[in-house]
């Protein structure tokens, strides 16, 4: 596995939506079995591991009470989910035809308890669990995708000399009032790098794309955090940033998007502050997952785990293959000619005759 380090925001602006303010749960693309219906219903920020988990075909241990996402079939699954939570701003303008939700209670939250999932139902595959944080940078992987990530810088000053080298951003993006010398200004345009490495890492093995274990992207941002801190929020620098990285965030969505043959789903997450700092604990997500709950004191277990639907649909399939074969071998009984059909009346009609 590798780690990269990277800080991290997210934010999308390419028309202004007006009207539209607080913090935001945007859904820039999602496979067509995975619909989410439109309209302004809230969702809190601590829910929003658990709309991941359901995006991506996984239980939850508490149900999710928002009508925005509207139930799947059972036996189709995204085979990727990206979400990225940019910091420093409370609403994006976006295009029309983009669906967005209010987020309310913008608590600090992680995906780790998803990647555990991804990491203990398929152990045995090589998924791509990829979380960036400002804090806490962590890349894991597992078999060959070792190899694949392993080019990303590590550091953020690797990171920061990955601008002057080829294949930079700085080559054909126009950062405009952006300083290449600003200390706020290099740490977003490194972000903006590494958005841009991974594309074409994912670009350039598909492979990782085409098995069956689901991957999980979780990038969190905080550049245009701090240029909207270093210069303020109606600086030409802050409009410039996030014209650039509107354009950058759709453009990433759209390729993993393609990568990933039009089944993944892209989240962002928007936020002007988080209402208490996140404490980050330094842990592998190999390790297995202790879930502690201050609401079942005596270690009572959940009602079902993680396996539910698959018991759950072997058991049902398995009930009706036998209940329509009880009802084809009662209904042949019942329309059988003793005379013909049985060996028994046979041989019994046969001696009669003989004697």
């Amino acid at each position: 596995r590798g780690r990269l380090p990277v800080s991290m925001m997210l934010i999308t602006c390419s028309r202004f939506h007006l009207g539209v303010l607080g913090d935001r749960l945007t859904v820039l693309r999602s496979p067509s079995y995975v619909t989410f219906l439109d309209g302004q219903w809230p969702i809190s920020g601590e829910k929003v591991p658990s709309l991941v988990a359901l995006t991506m075909g996984f239980s939850v241990h508490e149900d999710l009470d928002w009508p925005g996402l509207q139930a799947g079939p059972l036996f189709q699954r995204p085979r990727a989910n990206v979400l990225v939570v940019v910091r420093g701003v409370d609403s994006l303008s976006l295009p029309n035809n983009i669906t967005s939700y209010p987020l309310d209670n913008p608590v600090p939250f992680t995906l780790d308890s998803v990647a555990s999932t991804v990491h203990t139902l398929f152990a045995d595959s090589t998924p791509v669990v990829l979380q960036l944080a400002p804090s806490e940078e962590r890349l894991y992987m597992m078999g060959m995708a070792n190899t694949v990530f392993e080019d990303l810088p590590v550091t953020l000053q690797q990171i920061r000399g990955r601008l002057s080298q080829e294949g930079s951003i700085l080559n054909s993006l126009p950062v405009n009032s952006l300083s290449r010398n600003n200390e706020a200004d290099l740490l977003f345009l490194s972000e903006i790098q590494v958005l841009h490495d991974i594309s074409a890492l994912l670009q350039r093995h598909r492979h990782l794309a085409k098995d069956h274990a689901p991957d999980l992207y979780s990038l969190e941002l905080s550049g245009l955090e701090e240029i909207s801190r270093h210069y303020g929020k109606d600086s030409p620098q802050f409009q410039d940033a996030t014209s650039i990285l509107a354009s950058i965030l759709q453009k990433f969505a759209a390729d993993v998007f393609g990568v990933y043959s039009n089944n993944a789903v892209v989240e962002v997450v928007t936020v002007q502050n988080f209402e208490t700092p996140l404490t980050r604990r330094s842990r592998s997500i190999l390790a297995t997952n202790q879930i502690s709950n201050s609401q079942r004191p005596y270690n009572l277990a959940y009602q079902y785990n993680f396996q539910y639907a698959v018991i759950f649909n072997i058991i049902l399939w398995l009930m009706i293959v036998l209940v329509l074969a009880v009802i084809a071998i009662a209904y042949n009984l019942w329309n059988m000619d003793p005379g013909y059909d049985s060996i028994i009346y046979r041989m019994t009609n046969q001696k009669i005759r003989l004697d």
